[in-house]
């Protein structure tokens, strides 16, 4: 109802929003986006000079909330180059 309803006011309808092109076309963005992101962070513990995954199970809540806002960073940034 309310979808219906936002569709009668924007003018936008609901009919190819669930095409299989579009559902494909999301989910292949989705992978590709999940690639690159965990490339990244390959990447990067490849190229620091400490042992990230190391230091995290060891406790280093520092590193842990350097590499939580490294991925949300890689993330924002990987979705901002997807939608163009």
């Amino acid at each position: 109802m309310l979808l219906t309803l936002s569709a009668a006011v924007t003018g936008v309808t609901t009919s190819g929003l669930l095409s299989g092109t579009v559902i494909l076309a999301t989910f292949l963005y989705a992978v590709i986006g999940m690639v690159v992101l965990a490339g990244s962070f390959w990447l990067w513990d490849k190229i620091s000079p400490v042992d990230i995954w190391g230091e995290i199970c060891r406790g280093n809540q520092a590193l842990a909330r350097l590499a939580s806002a490294v991925a949300l960073g890689l993330a924002i940034i990987i979705a901002a180059a997807i939608v163009g």
